[in-house]
């Protein structure tokens, strides 16, 4: 009988999912967001073949070097800006993650926050508890039926958000870097300045690299309408938080909707949270049960079936899966 591959466990697994993984491989667990190469002996790092793991876990040159058998990393996230893929790609390593299973929830939190900051329903809630209500009506709020949603990034989550936009009669725009013909009809593509000047509601899609960190800063925002709101669900970096901030101080842009911020968890002592025309979130686009259970089951089974030869649903670098023949 051949021996299982060990592997590494760094995500939160089911316990019906890891008796599967189990089946199949020998489980050396890591928690969540330390450092393997720290928390693996080193005996048995020489052994490792492969790793599923939160965006916690910095899949860099330094852990690849600790781990020189890994052969595969697969991500409990569609994002993978913890993974240096040049790195990876070099020692031909596979990296995995999770796509298309959380599209709807993270267009929710989208939606969510913009009828929050358009119909100050946050406020709405504490001015009813507070007793305030009792001494006078609640300030009129703002429609938005009618307004125009923009879209910096038209990918599967975008989309998803187009298309619900359009049950509140929003008119959506959007740009990536180039048109996408397959979202004629649902949303017109603009210029990039175009976006940020027209949007009325204007919500970021877009994955975090060295190009797209801080791509949304003071520039962007003195394009925009005083009367606009900025939402981001993408990752925190892409905007330029400092310059946020100042905008939304000095009415440049009426408020701001964030899931993520620059540094998370957010300390409270952070500027954003003293600001009446930001509304924040944990960081839970994905975060219902129904979404983190398909999640993680698309990244065990990524890393199940490169292990055993078969290809993986989602893979970030599928040249290193063709390459292996």
């Amino acid at each position: 009988m051949s021996q299982k591959p060990k592997i590494i466990v760094s995500a939160p697994v089911p316990a019906d999912l890891r008796e599967r993984v189990a089946a199949a491989c020998e489980i050396i667990d890591v928690p969540v967001g330390q450092n393997p190469a720290q928390a693996v002996p080193e005996a048995q790092r020489a052994e490792v073949a492969g790793m599923v793991c939160t965006v916690r876990t910095r899949v860099d040159q330094a852990l690849l070097d600790a781990f020189p058998a890994l052969a595969v990393s697969s991500n409990f996230a569609v994002g993978f800006d913890n993974v240096d893929l040049d790195a990876a790609n070099r020692r031909q390593v596979l990296i995995c993650n999770t796509p298309g299973v959380l599209d709807g929830a993270v267009a929710d939190v989208t939606i969510g926050l913009m009828l929050c900051l358009a119909r100050n329903l946050v406020a709405g809630d504490a001015f009813v508890r507070s007793g305030a209500w009792t001494k006078g009506a609640f300030p009129l709020t703002t429609d938005i039926r009618g307004k125009t949603l923009g879209l910096l990034g038209m990918g599967r989550i975008g989309k998803v958000v187009a298309r619900t936009a359009q049950a509140f009669d929003m008119k959506v725009i959007y740009h990536n870097r180039r048109e996408d013909p397959s979202v004629q009809g649902l949303a017109a593509y603009v210029g990039r300045d175009e976006l940020f000047k027209s949007s009325d509601v204007l919500s970021i899609h877009i994955p975090l690299s060295a190009e797209t960190r801080h791509s949304v800063g003071k520039r962007e925002f003195e394009l925009m309408k005083p009367t606009a709101y900025v939402i981001n669900t993408a990752r925190g970096p892409v905007l330029d938080e400092a310059a946020l901030v100042q905008a939304l101080r000095s009415g440049t842009i009426a408020g701001a909707g964030l899931d993520v911020m620059e540094q998370e968890p957010l300390p409270p002592s952070s500027p954003l949270c003293e600001l009446p025309n930001v509304v924040l979130q944990a960081h839970v686009g994905s975060a219902t049960h129904e979404t983190r259970r398909a999640m993680i089951d698309l990244a065990v089974a990524n890393l199940l079936d490169a292990l055993a030869g078969r290809k993986p649903q989602a893979m970030v670098n599928p040249q290193v899966w063709e390459a292996r023949g």
